[in-house]
């Protein structure tokens, strides 16, 4: 059996992540009291931005009259009553699709995917009933409520999420899981946990098939000690110990269909939730649907979506949106432009090879920040390479010009890049354009990234930059091949406008 010691050590640190709360507190007491408290808060924030929404739109349109409603079937029915009931309707619309729900609370994108599903069925419906009853709604009114009400939403769920993930981030909010599988399943767990910090999932025991209670063992992530607490037929006991609030089943193929039903019947009376990890690595979102066969919840993996609807969405968003800020920075360009010119020899634009969708090379273009030919420098400086894997790198490179590292430290140099997005060999967000050379050295699954445009941003740029390590640059690379969707596309762009102002891993 686990020393009392070690347990009790794991307990108290994670008391301490927990914040100023009992330890006693092991069936989720502590998480759903503040998940009862942050809902609350939703809730009424929800009803002030929607009712701020409305009662703009009616006062924008009308101004201070109460004007009526134009309607062959309805008589005397004013403004005033529509946008009560509107507000009612839409609030309720929220709580139809569980746009609260503990499930999503905090965890973004599908939080506002719920939000933006929610609303533009309300106003479907909205555009349906008026035209059976034939009811003449004024269009501006619809018009400025439906995107200031969206809007307003969507940012102040940004802002509460700013709040949890700051409080996750000092230790509190927390979910706290015992995992249930081999040693590796575990370990990979708690690592990805550890990687996403703002979803507040943290490992604080683990059940290994086979193990015994007698055995003191632990497994370290990250510097951090896991204490093994038995085997599967240990959870409840392991529960009391950890402190634990969520069960994390990796162990399925032990475990069987009966066992894992058995944990089922013994968690119930425990307030804990159960979940079961598939083991799919950065497989999510719109791509996995459970549908039952014969009895059993299978998970279904639907294909990437790389062709069709989606790809033509993508296309049109990518030329939109280059456009509109080949526009708004022509400004930086032209003095960023000036700029290289006057302080170093060379052509001010720097054209790299790089290789495109289906591995064809294009040519990407940037504001020059190294000196001319700086490229022939390469092998000299390959011993003091710091780059990860098949990537060169030097985080004080030589070759780049004064004003080059302030280009590089805001990504100024990356501009001219929405020229090649116009051109269509790359996009708005993908993984990273790679060189010639390092497609060469591509093994395996790494091919994978070439089944879509290289981006000028991607989960790469958000992640870390240079900072990644090579193994999980090719990780989140595949991670958005395999997942995009344009409203990842658009938290991405969002989460590299605040990369960039803070310069995160750019040298």
């Amino acid at each position: 059996m686990a020393s009392s010691s070690t347990v009790r050590s794991a307990v108290d640190a994670h008391a301490s992540n927990l914040g100023p709360h009992v330890v006693g507190d092991v069936h989720g007491v502590v998480r759903r009291r503040w998940q009862t408290t942050y809902i609350r808060r939703l809730a009424v924030t929800d009803a002030l931005v929607v009712t701020a929404a409305v009662a703009t739109a009616q006062w924008w349109r009308f101004g201070g009259s109460d004007a009526q409603v134009q309607s062959q079937s309805l008589d005397n029915v004013s403004y005033t009553l529509i946008s009560a009931a509107l507000v009612a309707m839409w609030l309720g619309m929220l709580t139809v699709f569980h746009a609260r729900s503990p499930r999503v609370i905090g965890s973004g994108p599908e939080e506002y995917r719920r939000i933006a599903t929610a609303t533009m069925r309300l106003f479907g419906i909205i555009a349906i009933a008026a035209l059976l009853a034939r009811l003449d709604l004024a269009r501006l009114y619809l018009a400025i409520a439906l995107p200031a009400g969206l809007l307003g939403l969507l940012v102040s769920r940004w802002m509460w999420r700013r709040v949890v993930s700051y409080k996750r981030a000092h230790g509190h909010f927390r979910t706290s899981v015992l995992a249930v599988g081999a040693h590796h399943s575990v370990r990979s767990l708690a690592e990805s946990f550890d990687r996403g910090t703002a979803d507040g999932f943290l490992v604080v025991g683990a059940c290994i098939p086979g193990h015994s209670r007698r055995v003191d063992e632990h497994i370290t992530v990250g510097g951090r000690p896991i204490p093994v607490l038995g085997s599967e037929n240990d959870v409840v006991d392991a529960l009391r110990e950890s402190g634990a609030d969520t069960v994390a089943v990796t162990a399925t193929e032990h475990l069987g269909h009966h066992g894992l039903r058995q944990m089922v019947w013994d968690l119930e009376n425990h307030e804990v939730d159960l979940v079961v990890a598939p083991g799919m690595m950065d497989v999510s979102g719109p791509r996995l649907e459970i549908r039952p066969v014969a009895g059993l919840p299978l998970i279904h993996v639907e294909k990437p979506s790389y062709h069709g609807a989606s790809k033509f969405g993508k296309t049109s968003f990518d030329i939109a949106f280059a456009l509109f800020a080949l526009v708004l920075v022509s400004p930086v360009m032209f003095a960023a432009a000036v700029a290289v010119k006057l302080t170093s020899r060379g052509p001010v634009l720097y054209r790299s090879e790089r290789m495109g969708l289906d591995g064809k090379p294009f040519q990407m273009l940037k504001f020059r920040s190294m000196v001319q030919n700086a490229d022939t420098q390469v092998a000299s400086l390959m011993e003091r390479n710091e780059g990860a894997g098949i990537l060169f790198k030097l985080r004080e490179d030589p070759r780049v010009t004064r004003v080059g590292r302030v280009l590089r430290r805001f990504s100024i140099d990356e501009l001219p890049q929405f020229v090649n997005v116009l051109r269509r060999d790359m996009s708005i967000v993908g993984p990273r354009p790679p060189l010639h050379r390092e497609v060469e050295a591509y093994d395996g699954d790494v091919h994978r990234r070439l089944l879509v445009k290289p981006g000028v941003t991607g989960l790469w740029q958000v992640s870390g930059r240079s900072d990644l390590s090579w193994e999980e640059s090719v990780r989140l690379d595949l991670s958005y091949v395999e997942n995009w969707s344009m409203v990842g596309d658009m938290l991405i762009i969002a989460k590299t406008l605040r990369a960039v102002v803070a310069s995160d891993g750019a040298y």
